[in-house]
Parts: C-alpha cells; sequence; structure tokens
C-alpha cells in the first residue's frame, strides 16, 4: 500500500504524466482509504483549472501588456518547475 507522502507524489506527477496502469490503481485503492490525499488531489486539480482560467483571461485581455523581461523571467520559473 502507498504512504501518504508516495500518494500525493504519484498525484503530483499526475498533472503532467499519464501514471501507469499499477500506479493509478494503487493510487485509487489508497484515496479510497484516506480522505485527506483525496482532498489533496481535489486541491491540486482545483488549483490547477483555476490557474489555466486565469491565463485564458490574462490573453484575451488586450490591457495586459508583460514586458519581454517579465516573460523570459516567468518563462524560466515555469521551466524550473517542469525540470
Amino acid at each position: 500500500m502507498l504512504t501518504c507522502k508516495q500518494a500525493s507524489q504519484l498525484l503530483s506527477q499526475s498533472l503532467d504524466r499519464r501514471l501507469t496502469r499499477g500506479e493509478r490503481f494503487r493510487l485509487r485503492f489508497h484515496l479510497l482509504l484516506c480522505k485527506l490525499c483525496k482532498r489533496f488531489g481535489q486541491q491540486i486539480v482545483g488549483l490547477r483549472n483555476a490557474i489555466r482560467q486565469q491565463v485564458k483571461l490574462t490573453e484575451q485581455n488586450k490591457e495586459i501588456k508583460l514586458s519581454k523581461d517579465a516573460v523570459k523571467r516567468i518563462t524560466q520559473a515555469i521551466n524550473l518547475i517542469h525540470h
């Protein structure tokens, strides 16, 4: 059985990649038994969706202008998260 730490890692990884069948099975089993991890999973999915929605709104807003330097810093920060 997964520990809560392992489950939270898989929940986080599932945002970036498709989990294997075994990982999905073990994670689902853990989430059936652990309400805290289930809530954590719901929270990170909610955060991801909120960020995506905010990005869309920002992209549609023609009044928001970022400097090239700001875009570069943001891009670098995002790349650090994914590596």
